[in-house]
């Protein structure tokens, strides 16, 4: 599996990373590609949720919190630079099938980090009976006459995030908008459900990052400028949602 890497270090907008993704996906000539991403703290919701309805956008105002849609389904995930995002790209149309190849890749890494996981039937990862990994996915279907040597077929496109560490207080608030939900559930209540990966191994996350790569991929893609500015201009459509007014109105 071919590791994708960017010519610059510098760290980018949520919305770059799943243009990224996509972008790999159509015109990435490897049948599996990875990548790892961190970003500033960032919600992003999945494609047939309400924003209004899952995410508290005055909380993310008021702390610059940004917000995005996603194409896969599923819930809301919180991220910052405490923990890291995880993008798997791979040929075929069984999505089922990424998934779980997905989920057992990264039970490995967490072997080799000497921890003890579990998948669910969820495709989360647990730790105990904790979460510590969570996975969303959707497919491309492609054709063989999409321009720019896209590939022929349908490609699946995995991402996840492994908490490493996470801001609590921001996870919880930014993604539950009800008083009453605060009021009922807590900060504490979140802390038993999920586990954070720095309280199982002595590895900063760099670390882990590194055994992360060592142990999935063999080699790397470095993109070019042109595919640099190609996934620029597919970022837009991630950037045409209303709720981005909804943020910066106030």
């Amino acid at each position: 599996m071919k590791y994708i890497t960017l010519p610059t270090a510098e760290t980018r907008h949520l919305s770059f990373y799943l243009a990224m993704e996509e972008y790999v996906a159509r015109h990435v000539d490897e049948p599996d590609c990875f990548f790892m991403w961190q970003v500033e703290p960032t919600v992003i919701f999945g494609r047939h949720q309400v924003v209004e309805n899952e995410v508290n956008l005055a909380y993310c105002r008021d702390h610059a919190i940004k917000v995005y849609r996603r194409k896969s389904g599923g819930g809301c995930v919180y991220a910052d630079q405490d923990n890291v995002m995880l993008s798997f790209i791979t040929d075929g149309d069984n999505v089922g099938f990424a998934f779980n190849r997905f989920v057992q890749m990264l039970l490995l890494v967490l072997r080799k980090l000497g921890v003890s996981a579990t998948g669910t039937s969820h495709n989360d990862i647990l730790i105990g009976d904790r979460k510590v990994c969570g996975t969303a996915c959707y497919h491309i279907p492609l054709s063989a006459s999409q321009p720019d040597g896209a590939r022929a077929g349908g490609r699946s496109i995995v991402h996840s995030t492994m908490l490493y560490d996470t801001n609590m207080a921001h996870m919880l608030n930014a993604i539950t908008p009800s008083h009453e939900k605060l009021q009922s559930k807590g900060v504490e209540s979140v802390r038993q459900r999920i586990t954070l990966l720095k309280d199982h191994t002595p590895l900063p996350l760099s670390q882990v990052k590194t055994l992360i790569r060592q142990t999935l991929c063999d080699g790397e893609r470095m993109l070019t400028a042109d595919d640099i500015a190609r996934i620029e201009q597919l970022e837009q459509d991630y950037l045409r949602e209303d709720y981005i007014s909804l943020l910066t109105n106030h």
